[in-house]
């Protein structure tokens, strides 16, 4: 049962504070692309590692240093949606994992308790719970509804899949042309449940440069 991660890396960055695509700042030394591919290699769980980029990059991807697993770059689309069919389309494997290139400080322990439960059911994300108080606002005002949290959960990435499920779920999103946040919606929308799996709080998604700062403190041991 062999298992692909997709890495999407094409993205824009145009909340990076125009430093251009945040997965080539640096963290540490390295690209954040690298670290994430990085932890993939390290799982033990994947075959190969399959990386969308954006049209221009496949020199960068090239020179980032070898992480032990075999590497393809393919380049991605405008929208998400369209990166993540050009990956799946590369990917080999029964099992595909799909994960934000801009998500650096995904663990080893995450992606192997997504597998799992990817193998196990057949669909499966990592997810936080919602500690906050959530509330509709509406012209800069509170509405007086409070939702309860305890039904909502905040969704993170690697995703996981058996990749022929989600190549019908893009298919048809694309057939009835649907938005799609995430690729759990793609699942979704087939009526196919998704599982959960406790997420990591360390896992977050860098999209402005202070979340670059903040990686920088979690990575070197501070709390954030």
């Amino acid at each position: 049962m062999s298992a692909s991660a997709v890495i999407l890396a094409a993205g824009a960055g145009t909340r990076f504070g125009g430093a251009g695509n945040k997965v080539w700042a640096l963290l540490a030394g390295q690209p954040l692309l690298w670290h994430g591919l990085a932890a993939f290699a390290a799982c033990g769980a994947v075959d190969e590692i399959v990386v969308v980029i954006r049209s221009g990059d496949e020199e960068r991807l090239a020179s980032l240093p070898q992480v032990g697993l075999p590497l393809h770059g393919v380049v991605g689309g405008e929208r998400r949606a369209d990166s993540a069919w050009a990956g799946l389309s590369r990917a080999g494997g029964e099992y595909v994992l799909v994960h934000d290139g801009a998500r650096p400080l995904v663990t080893p322990s995450l992606i192997q308790r997504v597998l799992a439960a990817t193998r196990y059911h057949g669909a499966a994300v990592p997810v936080l719970p919602v500690a906050d108080t959530v509330r509709r606002a509406r012209d800069q005002f509170l509405k007086s509804e409070t939702l309860d949290r305890r039904d909502w959960v905040l969704i993170q990435t690697p995703q996981g899949f058996r990749r022929d499920l989600l190549l019908t779920a893009y298919a048809e999103a694309h057939h009835h042309g649907r938005e799609l946040p995430d690729d759990a919606a793609a699942v979704l929308s087939l009526g196919h449940p998704v599982a959960t799996v406790p997420g990591d709080p360390a896992n977050l998604k860098v999209t402005r440069p202070e979340d670059l700062t903040l990686a920088k403190r979690i990575l070197a041991g501070s709390t954030p």
